[in-house]
C-alpha cells in the first residue's frame, strides 16, 4: 500500500477542492441528465461556499464530511449523516449522503479507503445500518459498492431537478454491527 495516501475527516479548508471535484464528477457523470449550459455554468465559489458553511457548522453533530487524499492533495469526498428516510431509525441509519471521486483519479484505490473511512466514522458515531442511494443506471458504483457487502433493499425514487431533468435511483444498505 502507498504510504502517500490516506483518508481523514475534512477540514474546513478543504472546501474548495471537494467543490472542484465535485464538479469536475457532474461535468463527467452527468452529461447525459443535465444540459451543457447547466454542467458549464458550474461555479466553484457556489459550492466552496456552501461546503465551507457544512464543514465549519454542520446541521447535526454526526453529519461529517471525509476527505480521501494522495499525500496532501484531496481525490475525493464522502459526507456521511444520519438518515433522514420516512422509514428510517433516525438514531441507527445512517446515509452516505454524496460519495464522490475525481474522474482523474478513480480506480487507483481512494473509493475503498473513503469507504472504510465512512464506515468507521459511522460505526464511531453508533449507527447499526448504512443506507446509500446510488443513480440507477450508475453500474459502475452499484458493482463496487455490492462487491463490499451492500445489498438493495428494493426502495427506489426518482429525483426531479429544477430544469425537470428526474434521477431515478434505488437504495442500497448494509448493517455495521
Amino acid at each position: 500500500m502507498n504510504a502517500d495516501v490516506s483518508a481523514r475527516l475534512a477540514w474546513p479548508s478543504d472546501a474548495s477542492a471537494i467543490a472542484q471535484i465535485q464538479i469536475a464528477a457532474w461535468r463527467q457523470d452527468y452529461t447525459d441528465l443535465l444540459p451543457t449550459e447547466v454542467l458549464l455554468g458550474l461555479k466553484a465559489a457556489q459550492f466552496t461556499e456552501s461546503w465551507a458553511a457544512s464543514l465549519n457548522k454542520p446541521q447535526d453533530a454526526r453529519m461529517r464530511v471525509l476527505v480521501a487524499l494522495e499525500r496532501a492533495t484531496v481525490r475525493g469526498f464522502a459526507l456521511v449523516h444520519p438518515s433522514q428516510d420516512p422509514d428510517a431509525d433516525g438514531v441507527s441509519d445512517s446515509e452516505i449522503g454524496e460519495f464522490v471521486i475525481d474522474p482523474l483519479h478513480r480506480r487507483a484505490g481512494h473509493g475503498s479507503r473513503l469507504l472504510q473511512a465512512s464506515i468507521d466514522t459511522l460505526l464511531a458515531d453508533k449507527f447499526t445500518r448504512a443506507l446509500w442511494w446510488v443513480a440507477a443506471t450508475d453500474d459502475i458504483l452499484r458493482e463496487f459498492v455490492t462487491g463490499t457487502g451492500w445489498e438493495s433493499d428494493g426502495a427506489h425514487r426518482e429525483l426531479e431537478s429544477e430544469n425537470g431533468v428526474s434521477l431515478k435511483q434505488i437504495r442500497l444498505h448494509t448493517s455495521l454491527a
